[in-house]
């Protein structure tokens, strides 16, 4: 799909792969020129279902003149709020050629764009490897800045009167699963860069010391500020169910509180409804009329015992 050779950027559908020339390729691990091309190295059957499995874990696979690396590359998913999704991306190192691989075609155009902005017709294919893996590595972070503001709006929803509890609750829970995904596996990749970077010869050691260093760095920043904000997706979702069951205790003290004001009113109705012949109210002209005005004094006294109380 995209090839980079004599310093530019080529977009093609037909992919020619020439044995004695340094290039760098971005495609789909089902490309037939390349499943050709690659055929044509005598590879073990293991290796293309290592590189067509989508389930395929994060690993770093030596053979000698082959190198396979295989990470992840996170996004959020479209329909659901801060729960992400990934893809296996795999780079193939192997003489003078790096092809990067991924089913998803608009996984392969990002990357590609991204990295045509880093690379220079100088860079070594070690140093390619490098840069495609901090494009992975950037785009990670970026998604934890995300997710970092996203708290500070949920934080705000979650102390407002009028809001919807079922999808604050379930906010805080794709977070903390995308969080939880991403520390586990930069522990994976951090694991990847170290194998990556002691495989180089001295000298690309030397070049590349402290690009890699900056990207372990990177790495454990994501670990970390991940765990950072898991625990703080605990704290909202403590502070969430806490006002939750604080809204349900006041509508259980106002339901309590009208209980209290129809108690006695139902008491003093009561008592004179049971129409007793010997009941000397019963016959009095002005009977009605004085309960009435009870059951009103009583009701408001008891209306204000209770604000006074802040019952309601």
């Amino acid at each position: 799909m995209f090839i980079f050779e004599d310093g530019k950027m080529v977009r093609k559908e037909d992919i020619s792969i020439e044995d004695n020339k340094k290039q760098i390729i971005f495609t789909s691990p089902k490309n037939e020129n390349l499943l050709k091309w690659l055929k044509s190295k005598n590879l073990p059957e293991y290796f293309f279902e290592d590189i067509t499995n989508e389930d395929q874990s994060v690993a770093y696979e030596d053979w000698e003149d082959l190198k396979l690396i295989t990470v992840k590359y996170i996004f959020f998913e479209e329909d659901e709020f801060l729960l992400y999704d990934e893809e296996n991306v795999s780079l193939l190192k192997m003489d003078n050629k790096l092809i990067f691989l991924s089913e998803n075609r608009d996984v392969i155009v990002e990357i590609s764009k991204k990295f045509q902005k880093r690379i220079k017709k100088t860079d070594s294919i070690d140093s390619a490897i490098y840069k495609i893996l901090d494009i992975l590595v950037d785009n990670a972070m970026l998604m934890v800045d995300v997710i970092d503001e996203s708290l500070e709006s949920l934080e705000d929803d979650i102390l407002e009167a009028e809001v919807d509890e079922e999808e604050v609750q379930k906010g805080i829970y794709n977070t903390r699963r995308t969080l939880n995904r991403i520390a586990k596996l930069f522990i994976q990749e951090t694991d990847i860069i170290n194998k990556i970077y002691h495989d180089f010869d001295n000298e690309t050691k030397k070049s590349l010391k402290y690009e890699f260093i900056d990207l372990k760095e990177h790495a454990k920043f994501l670990i970390n500020e991940s765990k950072t904000l898991l625990d703080r997706t605990g704290y909202l979702l403590n502070v969430h169910m806490g006002i939750m069951s604080n809204r349900m205790n006041q509508a259980m003290q106002r339901l309590a509180a009208i209980s209290i004001i129809f108690m006695p009113l139902t008491f003093i109705v009561g008592n004179y409804g049971m129409n007793f012949d010997n009941m000397p109210e019963l016959h009095t002209k002005y009977g009605y009329f004085a309960v009435t005005a009870i059951n009103i004094i009583t009701a408001s006294a008891i209306f204000v015992w209770l604000k006074k109380k802040k019952w309601i």
